[in-house]
């Protein structure tokens, strides 16, 4: 149970899908479909789906690789978060839209694995959200050459903890697309 008590309601976060965050994403076309599978089981369940969306440097507002994935249709009427820091909240107006819909549950996918979703679901559970990791909806590109693990280790050990994070009041989960129900914890 989370620690937002008034807060009842669950929601899917999309996070960074973009063309230039993904293209070398491991097992990215995937990823993508069950992200995609997500989305309709959430608008199927009203449940809310907010997009988030990086801005920065590298990846500049309106350019091509700053675009969401073809394959995936963000609503006008489902929220966007722009944000410019690793942690969807930070800086953003993220923590407003989630107030605003009573959610205090969160399920999450996207990119990247080792930066932006880490970063994010911490950033969900140290705010008092309980926070489930759809396991196969997040992926991370190759940096194994900068001395990191390959990118299907970085998933896997991102899974493997999560499932085991624990505080008082809140929940940490992993489950796979094909289990997400949306139902209650």
């Amino acid at each position: 149970m989370s620690t937002l008590p008034e807060r009842p309601n669950t929601a899917l976060l999309v996070i960074d899908v973009q063309t230039g965050v993904v293209s070398g994403g491991h097992e990215r076309d995937q990823v993508v479909a069950n992200i995609s599978t997500l989305v309709g089981k959430a608008r199927a369940g009203s449940v809310p789906v907010v997009w988030v969306q990086h801005n920065s440097e590298n990846l500049m507002k309106d350019s091509e690789d700053w675009q969401l994935v073809p394959e995936l249709k963000r609503s006008e009427s489902e929220p966007l978060v722009h944000k410019t820091f690793a942690d969807s909240f930070e800086d953003t107006d993220l923590e407003d839209v989630l107030a605003g819909a009573g959610i205090g549950r969160l399920f999450v996918s996207g990119a990247q694995t080792d930066e932006c979703i880490r970063s994010t679901i911490h950033g969900a559970f140290v705010r008092g959200y309980d926070v489930t990791l759809v396991g196969d909806a997040h992926t991370t590109e190759d940096l194994s050459e900068y001395g990191a693990p390959t990118p299907d280790k970085v998933i896997a050990h991102t899974n493997l903890y999560w499932q085991y994070h624990k505080a008082p009041g809140r929940t940490a989960a992993v489950e796979n697309t094909a289990d997400v129900t949306f139902t209650e914890a």
